[in-house]
């Protein structure tokens, strides 16, 4: 069970639509957006997107708004108050369960400085709490943060100690509990295991309070809020709004320009990659 029009996955390849596109193995595809989910503009503008259609931003709904801004500005300040005040307050949504993506890390609207302001709003710096620098990161207890490589040999333990293990992987995403300068350590808590890191290590992990579609994939968040803003067409794709619009459970909030979402359902390209598996399931390898 899969979806051809979700970003292709972050390893090489793309084994899922290889095996579709070679006619080879038995299929169905569900087209059909059945009477519960009629309810939910997130499936219905969803569905739209996937068929090349602008997804309707005028329609007031329970799960999905649209919330134009004209400048970068305004687009950062309004999504540090979506996340800081607005929907914990109105609509009971905890912060650690609103997730804010961009298709790009680079400029205003992008991952590096939405983790800058939302940290700085979320988990402001105080004398009870460590922080440690390492590359363009302030890294500080409390932080919300995502393991960017697998990483099989790191130990962790349940916080309980009734059990222990090793293994965090990519797309892992915790909250740093401790920074200790005097053993040079730092843990972090992912669901229920805490993990253990040497201050060597940090380049494996990035704060994710935003993050980039990408890296969202294979990710459910109960709110998502993503930037539609200026940027390179390679990142302003349709598979990028279906697969971000596809992340949100129960409420989506865009930000930003009209313009930009038309622009990424028109943008209809696909990242091409070379694999020979079609190929080989149709028995036409060399």
């Amino acid at each position: 069970v899969g979806d051809p029009d979700q970003l292709p996955p972050v390893g090489p390849g793309f084994p899922f639509g290889d095996m579709l596109r070679s006619g080879v193995l038995p299929t169905v595809r569900l087209t059909e957006i059945f009477r519960q989910a009629q309810k939910s503009l997130i499936v219905m503008n969803a569905h739209r997107v996937n068929q090349g259609e602008m997804p309707d931003l005028k329609c007031v709904s329970s799960d999905f708004f649209f919330m134009r801004r004209s400048s970068e500005e305004a687009v950062c300040t309004l999504i540090r108050d979506l996340c800081a005040t607005r929907l914990p307050q109105k609509m009971g949504i905890p912060t650690d369960q609103i997730q804010v993506l961009s298709p790009t890390r680079k400029g205003a609207v992008g991952t590096v400085n939405l983790n800058r302001l939302l940290q700085a709003a979320l988990n402001p710096p105080s004398p009870d709490k460590k922080e440690r620098a390492y590359g363009d990161y302030q890294f500080r207890e409390g932080d919300r943060v995502m393991q960017i490589r697998n990483n099989y040999d790191i130990l962790w333990k349940k916080p309980d100690a009734s059990a222990v293990g090793a293994g965090i992987f990519n797309g892992d995403v915790g909250h740093i509990q401790t920074i200790d300068p005097a053993s040079e350590t730092m843990t972090v808590l992912f669901d229920d295991r805490l993990a253990e890191y040497d201050f060597t290590q940090l380049g494996e992990l990035e704060p994710a309070y935003a993050m980039t579609v990408h890296k969202s994939q294979g990710s459910e968040y109960r709110a998502v809020i993503l930037t539609a803003w200026n940027g390179s067409p390679y990142l302003l794709s349709r598979s990028i709004l279906y697969t971000a619009i596809t992340r949100a459970r129960e409420l989506l909030i865009i930000v930003g320009r009209e313009e930009t979402v038309g622009t990424m359902v028109e943008n209809a390209r696909k990242n091409r990659r070379y694999s020979g598996l079609k190929l080989r399931l149709q028995g036409r390898a060399e």
